[in-house]
């Protein structure tokens, strides 16, 4: 949503309707629907056809006419009552609270990245590049998954410690110098096995390719504002597979409900400010200036 409303999305227009990530109380629904009024849901903003090649292989997040809701649609969920298809709301479990269900959606992107590159991690060692929401939420999945050894690099100090208490083995500034012998160093002396860029600039597509090991994989998680450039012939040489990371399935969001439930992921390490709806602007401003992890609005 900031990369959005900055003009910055590759695949978002402006002027736009946000509201992507999204948890609430059913008010009331349409002809033909079942979900009682009063019911707590996440939205699964993932709107897709049903009936192309890929959504009958399952495949929904690659919809060949795949929208995602509150980004590009009339709507989004960034207002007090909002509508959605019932088949895209999840009931919320019992005693998960507002707070926690609201990190549902964005839980499931690093849920999808982490079965990409494994889904079984054990014993293999991983660098997550960018501390951000993404970031640190690829970090817990990563250890669920069985990751060995995990590595998370941020230009913010703030953002490694909290990365360091989530159980990163090291958080690395990657603009020190020497910071690629450090990492390789902290990973127990070889390249990892799976880097997850979560920022996806060319700088961290750079460190992405010198950081993972002949066969290994990188993941890209983040959505670049642009095209980058890939050196190509040491994906050849060294057999490194690259992985696009396209949203998430429906049984990404039942893994991501899963780790909120269990604890795995916690709101209280993750959303750093709230405001309430009529100060939204502040709310993007906030989350704009890279001080906070994750932002949330609050509606009455």
């Amino acid at each position: 949503d900031v990369h959005a409303v900055q003009g910055r999305h590759p695949f978002v227009r402006l002027p736009y309707h946000p509201g992507h990530e999204v948890t609430g109380t059913v008010a009331g629904g349409g002809p033909g629907t079942s979900t009682p009024a009063g019911t707590v849901v996440v939205v699964n903003p993932v709107l897709y056809c049903g009936v192309c090649t890929r959504c009958r292989q399952g495949q929904v997040n690659l919809c060949r006419q795949m929208t995602v809701y509150g980004c590009g649609t009339p709507a989004g969920g960034m207002a007090e009552y909002f509508t959605v298809p019932e088949g895209n709301v999840v009931a919320v479990p019992d005693g998960m609270t507002p707070l926690q269900a609201a990190l549902a959606e964005p839980l499931s992107t690093p849920v999808h990245a982490v079965r990409l590159a494994g889904p079984d991690l054990t014993g293999q060692t991983v660098v997550i590049l960018g501390a951000g929401t993404i970031g640190l939420m690829t970090l817990a999945v990563a250890r669920q998954h069985g990751a060995a050894r995990i590595v998370v690099t941020n230009r913010s100090a703030g953002k490694r410690e909290q990365a360091l208490r989530l159980g990163a083995d090291a958080a690395i500034d990657p603009r020190e110098p020497g910071a690629g012998q450090a990492i390789v160093a902290a990973l127990g002396g070889e390249q990892a096995d799976v880097v997850f860029d979560c920022v996806t600039v060319q700088d961290t597509t750079d460190q992405a390719f010198a950081l993972v090991r002949k066969g290994g994989t990188i993941v890209v998680v983040g959505v670049p504002a642009g095209p980058v450039t890939v050196p190509l012939p040491d994906l050849q040489d060294q057999q490194i597979r690259v992985q696009g990371s396209a949203v998430y399935r429906p049984e990404d969001y039942t893994e991501s409900i899963a780790l909120l439930a269990g604890g795995t992921v916690r709101a209280d390490d993750l959303i750093t400010a709230q405001y309430p709806l009529d100060e939204a602007a502040a709310a993007f401003e906030a989350a704009a200036s890279g001080k906070q992890i994750k932002v949330v609005l609050t509606a009455p």
